[in-house]
């Protein structure tokens, strides 16, 4: 059952390794901003368990028309953060390579692009882009907890300790306090 969720640590090479760096940093990071460290931290492991499981229910089918990669690294996550963000923006269009397009239509244009990502398994980030279009449309609604939970999970352990390094950005739970924080 662990490897529901440590298969987003595994790295086969350095390439791959940062391309999933930057993708964490660029999409994961805006999706914290967003949602706050602790639905962020929480919203991860669910979104490694979802794609693993639909992974594992899709590999079976696939399998048999051409080879599929093993499912690893953090991309998958990164397309689930960015599924949900594209599905709930109020944008219409924005640039992508220059060109206007829809908000809706990026992941998918990306899902394109990471398929040249060495390593990168097309199967599992497209198993994270579909869990993170349902949760973004409301079909996972379940997942979802108060704000109220949020800022009482913000006092205590493990966030309460990662709130106190200075070095990590910590996002409150709080709509109320995330605009404090964005404002100061």
């Amino acid at each position: 059952v662990h490897r529901l969720v440590t298969y987003i640590f595994v790295y086969e090479d350095l390439i791959s390794l940062t391309c999933g760096a930057i993708i964490i940093w660029y999409f994961a990071g805006s999706f914290e901003k967003n949602v706050g460290t602790v639905k962020h931290c929480f919203l991860t492991i669910v979104f490694a368990i979802l794609s693993a499981l639909l992974y594992l229910l899709l590999e079976t089918v696939v399998s048999r028309v051409s080879e599929v990669e093993d499912a690893k690294g953090f991309m998958p996550i990164a397309f689930a953060t960015l599924g949900v963000s594209t599905t709930r923006s109020r944008m219409k269009r924005t640039l992508f390579f220059g060109f206007r397009v829809p908000v809706v239509l990026v992941p998918w244009f990306m899902l394109c692009v990471a398929w040249f990502i060495p390593r990168s398994s097309l199967l599992s980030n497209l198993c994270g882009l579909l869990a993170g279009e349902a949760y973004g449309l409301g079909y996972c609604f379940c997942l979802d907890f108060p704000e109220s939970v949020g800022s009482k999970l913000d006092r205590v352990f493990p966030f309460s300790l990662l709130n106190r390094i200075p070095a990590l950005k910590y996002i409150p739970a709080s709509l109320a306090e995330r605009r404090a924080f964005e404002s100061s």
